[in-house]
């Protein structure tokens, strides 16, 4: 599955738009990970226990936005995107969105 981030794919052109699709994760670091991130909130500077939080996450959801295009028949998703927030102060809603494609080489 090809996942771009732009509207076109060089080379190939789209011969069937499927429609939106998303993966969806929300994500909490357990209570050991918030008091380390916390102690090292006070001395400033990167957070790893946030950081490989959130890489987790954003994997997981492109993860299930190929698996979402890939059940509706798509072989590509365009113009890829991510969202985020923050549900409560101990969760982290990350969502990945785009549109699925079936596109071909064009030639």
């Amino acid at each position: 599955m090809l996942v771009v981030t732009t509207e076109n794919v060089p080379g190939h052109r789209v011969v069937e738009v499927k429609g939106q699709c998303f993966g969806v994760v929300v994500r909490s670091r357990g209570l050991g990970g918030n008091i380390m991130a916390g102690l090292r909130s006070l001395a400033g500077g990167e957070i790893h226990e946030y950081t490989e939080l959130l890489e987790d996450a954003r994997r997981s959801a492109i993860d299930r936005l190929v698996s979402n295009a890939s059940l509706m028949g798509a072989n590509a998703v365009l113009m890829m995107r991510f969202d985020s927030s923050e549900i409560g102060q101990t969760m982290s809603e990350i969502v990945a969105y785009g549109t699925a494609a079936v596109i071909e080489p064009a030639g």
